[in-house]
């Protein structure tokens, strides 16, 4: 493997696709795609996308509009009739902020342009083990996935696809970011707010979590600052 093989990742602006850019950058050329959906804070994360992009020097990224996630609904993240849900960590009930299918919506995007730019790989930062339980983060949802582009694409073409912290916890997440030197303080998880994170939903949730059992300051701005324990 060499650094010109190209691997496109799909970068939300959060901490979890700041991560995963900052593993692949160690063996692959980047890539990057974000998606607006007309989530709530799409601003903000188109924002963290191009900071992050930026800062790794990525000059080949695309924003992708997927706005037919909005139409569809079901997901409080893009419909304002449904309110967001605070935080129960936990909570074994897939939250108010579940898109359906997104993360098909979205490889889908990655593969399509993977095939025309010949990346060779595919990153994504699924969390399973510390998530919010979303079906589509499932382990065996992207191999399966996997198995789809496989035959799905033409025969020359070889896409896999990489989930490198789908078993990490957010604490392993945020000290991986501090052995990589990741610029997590350009990111951003919160699902309802863009000036100062709410703190209290699911994602500002899992992210604060991260860090107070990490033992380290986020160094992004809150409205609220509850303590969550293990």
């Amino acid at each position: 493997m060499t650094k010109q093989d190209k691997a496109i990742i799909a970068v939300s602006g959060g901490m979890d696709s700041c991560i995963t850019a900052a593993i692949a950058a160690k063996d692959y050329e980047l890539v990057f795609l974000h998606v607006n959906y007309g989530q709530r804070t799409e601003k903000r994360e188109l924002k963290s996308f191009n900071d992050i992009a930026d800062f790794y020097g990525v000059t080949n990224r695309m924003v992708v509009d997927q706005k037919h996630l909005s139409f569809i609904g079901g997901s409080s993240l893009t419909d304002k009739n449904i309110e967001v849900s605070k935080a129960d960590l936990a909570s074994t009930k897939i939250p108010t902020s579940y898109v359906p299918f997104r993360n098909a919506h979205i490889l889908s995007a990655c593969v399509s342009w993977a095939e025309v730019i010949n990346a060779n790989a595919i990153f994504i930062g699924a969390v399973w083990e510390d998530s919010s339980g979303y079906p589509d983060c499932k382990p065996e949802f992207f191999k399966a996935f996997e198995k789809v582009v496989e035959i799905g694409t033409k025969p020359s073409t070889q896409i896999k696809i990489v989930t490198p912290i789908i078993n990490f916890t957010k604490k392993d997440i945020v000290l991986k970011g501090l052995e990589l030197n990741a610029p997590l303080y350009l990111t951003w998880s919160c699902y309802q707010e863009e000036e100062e994170a709410c703190g209290v939903c699911d994602s500002c949730a899992f992210r604060l979590k991260g860090f107070q059992l990490a033992g380290l300051e986020d160094p992004i701005k809150y409205k609220v600052k509850p303590i969550y324990k293990e």
